[in-house]
């Protein structure tokens, strides 16, 4: 490979060590002894791809980068396109994650079958000391977006008697938050859901996508699942705002 040298506006594109060292004695503040170019050599011969900086004074570096570039013009229309292509990863990124808010948001009033996995903090009888047990909880309701969904599944359960004040909530946009839309009219929407992981001629939205309840209609609970646990109610009326 060969290797990139800068150290503030001075920069070349060196083939071999003698270029390098070459170009270095150029300047007037870096003194090249033989530290110095082993120190380059063991660098260039070395498997590591990472940048490389020699220190000159108390804040000064000589930045050496290898490269497949055979010129400097060809180095810095590659370096460019890196980091063009690096800005574009963060754009692609912060727009998935702009989706996902919004798809949380997006209003559709009707029946939601959603899921939420929390860390429920449960007392050991025989030594009085609490853990966090994963804990799912499962419900179908009504609600207006996926995220109206998720706030009156949290809001139901920080209410409950049975669930510590301690216990931890995920995020409504994490994975261990799945919902699906069933339907306007839950009488039509009986056996049309599927879990996220079914598939069929007519998929359902994905655990991504869920959808909202609204909040002044009858809620069915379904149940939740523990580890040695208390059972939560199956009272439909404790959850009905």
């Amino acid at each position: 490979m060969n290797l990139y040298v800068r150290y503030f506006d001075n920069e070349t594109l060196a083939t071999n060590i003698d270029e390098v060292i070459t170009f270095l004695k150029t300047i007037n503040e870096i003194h090249v002894d033989d530290n110095v170019i082993g120190r380059i050599i063991n660098f260039a011969e070395s498997d590591g791809t990472y940048p490389f900086r020699l220190k000159v004074s108390y804040s000064n570096y000589i930045l050496f980068l290898k490269t497949e570039a055979q010129t400097l013009d060809e180095f810095k229309y590659l370096e460019q396109q890196r980091k063009e292509h690096r800005v574009d990863g963060r754009m692609l990124m912060s727009e998935r994650k702009k989706t996902i808010l919004e798809t949380l948001n997006e209003p559709h009033h009707g029946w939601y079958d959603a899921t939420i996995i929390f860390k429920r903090v449960v007392q050991n009888p025989a030594t009085g000391k609490c853990k966090y047990v994963d804990t799912r909880f499962r419900v179908r309701l009504i609600a207006d977006s996926a995220m109206h969904c998720y706030e009156r599944i949290i809001d139901h359960l920080k209410n409950r008697q049975d669930v510590d004040s301690r216990s931890q909530f995920p995020s409504a946009k994490s994975a261990s938050y799945e919902y699906l839309f069933l339907d306007s009219d839950k009488e039509n929407s009986k056996g049309n859901a599927t879990t996220p992981s079914q598939t069929d001629d007519n998929p359902q939205p994905s655990s991504l996508n869920s959808l909202p309840i609204s909040i002044n209609e009858a809620v069915s609970e379904i149940g939740l699942d523990t580890q040695g646990s208390l059972a939560f109610s199956d009272d439909a009326s404790e959850f009905a705002s």
